[in-house]
């Protein structure tokens, strides 16, 4: 097997890269950042932009099958959320239908559910994308879909928020905070219930539907843990386990929202719309077809994810703590909120 993986040198991308060569596989690395990771030399690194039809095809070459993870992130330009997400997913699937690549697998995102108005979520449910990304998302899965009428074995995985080993991004708020000792605040109550997922059950469903017989996997599946608790329930654990004593701060949620709405226009926090609109609604999916269908059984609940990715935070600080961005690979900009922090 010879897998081209999109976005390789990103959070998602480096976790399947060395489970990809574990399994045996030839891996091709194309993306539009350095892959500066040990694991340099045993992969063909391509640095280049997706939505560069010649990178692409020089990418494509000699592959068997794509894993499609490349995106602009919410921080992004909207203008580049939208023309890397749409056109620069056409692409990949027009080289791909040239090179006869045998699967290509998409990674998609629950953001195309916009903010439901019941749960769980299921596959059949409508797509109501907010933002740019989630709008560019509903519109490359439906680009997908033209491309599975057409003959092509295209799985489509729409995993929840996940971490592990890597992930830094919004979740180094979290870490950052217990790991200097402090309360962290949550918009309101943290009664809600919020599904993660941990990148390791991520990359198990992943290598199914590259593996698995094409009539059973080329669908649309919700990725996400089986066990996951409430919001405060489920943050706590990390403070928990960083051993202050220090408790979870519910603030009321309509006045919190303002705030940061004021603070992202000012360009003052790195907190996007939709993460503060959604934190402290129910958002969870069902996962109950990837369980039957392609056998998807997660390892990790909620806490054992978030703990697991602490630990990995408190072991590798030095490695990033000077370090902040826009990707999910380095901690954002804490901007004002770091201030915030006094108080808590």
């Amino acid at each position: 097997m010879k897998v081209l993986v999109t976005g390789g040198s990103g959070f998602l991308g480096i976790n399947l890269i060395r489970y990809l060569l574990k399994k045996g596989a030839t891996v091709v690395s194309l993306d539009i950042a350095d892959f500066n990771y040990p694991e340099k030399n045993e992969i063909n690194e391509i640095k280049g932009d997706i939505r560069n039809r010649e990178t692409v095809r020089k990418a494509m070459e000699g592959v068997s099958h794509v894993v499609h993870s490349a995106m602009a992130l919410p921080l992004y330009s909207e203008k580049d959320i939208l023309t890397t997400g749409i056109e620069g997913t056409k692409i990949l699937l027009e080289e791909s239908l040239k090179a006869n690549v045998e699967r290509f697998v998409h990674i998609s995102s629950t953001a195309v559910y916009g903010i439901p108005d019941h749960h769980p979520i299921k596959e059949t449910d409508k797509l109501d994308g907010v933002g740019p990304y989630g709008k560019a998302k509903v519109a490359a899965e439906k680009i997908c879909g033209e491309f599975r009428r057409e003959g092509m074995c295209v799985p489509i995985l729409r995993p929840k928020s996940f971490i592990g080993p890597e992930r830094l991004g919004v979740f180094a708020l979290l870490y950052d905070w217990a790991y200097t000792g402090h309360n962290f605040p949550m918009i309101g109550k943290g009664n809600n219930r919020y599904q993660l997922l941990d990148v390791e059950d991520l990359l198990d469903a992943i290598y199914t539907t590259l593996t698995l017989d094409e009539s059973v996997v080329n669908d649309t599946f919700n990725i996400g843990a089986k066990e996951f608790t409430t919001m405060r329930e489920d943050y706590q654990a990390v403070l928990d386990y960083a051993g202050y004593g220090k408790k979870i701060i519910a603030l009321p949620e309509k006045p919190v929202i303002l705030t940061l709405e004021i603070l992202e226009a000012l360009h003052l926090s790195p907190l996007y719309k939709w993460v503060y609109e959604t934190a402290s609604k129910d958002s969870f999916v069902s996962i109950e077809k990837a369980e039957k269908q392609i056998g998807y059984a997660p390892k990790y609940s909620n806490k054992d994810a978030l703990i697991r990715n602490f630990k990995w935070y408190i072991d590798n600080i030095d490695s990033f703590k000077e370090k902040s961005g826009v990707s999910h690979r380095v901690p954002w900009k804490q901007g004002i909120l770091s201030l915030a922090k006094l108080f808590f």
